[in-house]
C-alpha cells in the first residue's frame, strides 16, 4: 500500500513539475516576443507622430492662406469706415418686451441715415441686404435681455464696394 501511495504522490509531483516547466517555457517565449512587439509599437508610434505633424503643418498653412485672403479682401473692399455713438434711448419708449428688437431697428435706421444708403435700394426693399449687423453688436444689445438694452452703443460702420454696410463694435468696447 505504501508503494501505491508513493506512486500516487510521485505522479502528482510529476504533474506539478510538468506544469511548472510549461509555465517557465511560456514566460521565456513571452520575454522573447516582448521586445519585438515593443519595437513594432514604437515604429508605429513614430509613424503616427510624423503623420500628425504633417497634418498640423498643412492645417497651419491653410489657415495662413485663408487669413491672407481675408486681409486682402478686407483691405480692398472697404471704401468708407466711420465710428458712431448711437443713442438707443428711444428704444426705452416702447413696452418692456419690445425694447431690444426696437434697439436693433434704431441701429439700422441710424446707420442708413448717416452712411447715406441710396434711397432707391430702400424703396425696393433691399435694406436687409444693405445693412448687416455683426454678431458682437447684436449680442451687446441683447446682453441684458429683451427688457433692458443699453442706453447707447458705440459702433464702427464699414461700407464695401458693393454698397453693403457692416456694423461692428468699436475698438475698446
Amino acid at each position: 500500500m505504501a508503494t501505491e501511495e508513493d506512486k500516487g504522490l510521485k505522479g502528482m509531483r510529476m504533474k506539478e513539475v510538468a506544469e511548472e516547466t510549461e509555465e517557465e517555457e511560456e514566460a521565456i517565449t513571452e520575454k522573447q516576443t516582448e521586445p519585438v512587439e515593443e519595437i513594432v509599437e514604437t515604429e508605429e508610434a513614430v509613424e503616427e507622430e510624423e503623420i500628425a505633424e504633417e497634418i498640423a503643418e498643412e492645417a497651419e498653412e491653410e489657415v495662413e492662406v485663408e487669413e491672407a485672403k481675408k486681409e486682402e479682401k478686407g483691405e480692398e473692399e472697404i471704401v468708407e469706415e466711420k465710428v458712431y455713438t448711437i443713442p438707443l434711448s428711444r428704444a426705452w419708449i416702447s413696452s418692456h418686451q419690445k425694447r431690444a428688437p426696437r434697439a436693433i431697428r434704431l441701429v439700422k435706421n441710424f446707420i442708413q441715415r448717416h452712411m447715406k444708403v441710396k434711397e432707391e435700394t430702400l424703396e425696393e426693399g433691399e435694406e436687409g441686404e444693405r445693412v448687416v449687423i455683426s454678431n458682437e453688436v447684436n449680442e451687446r444689445i441683447w446682453s441684458r435681455g429683451i427688457q433692458k438694452p443699453p442706453r447707447k452703443i458705440r459702433v464702427r460702420a464699414a461700407k464695401d464696394k458693393e454698397g453693403t454696410i457692416t456694423i461692428y463694435l468699436a475698438e475698446g468696447d
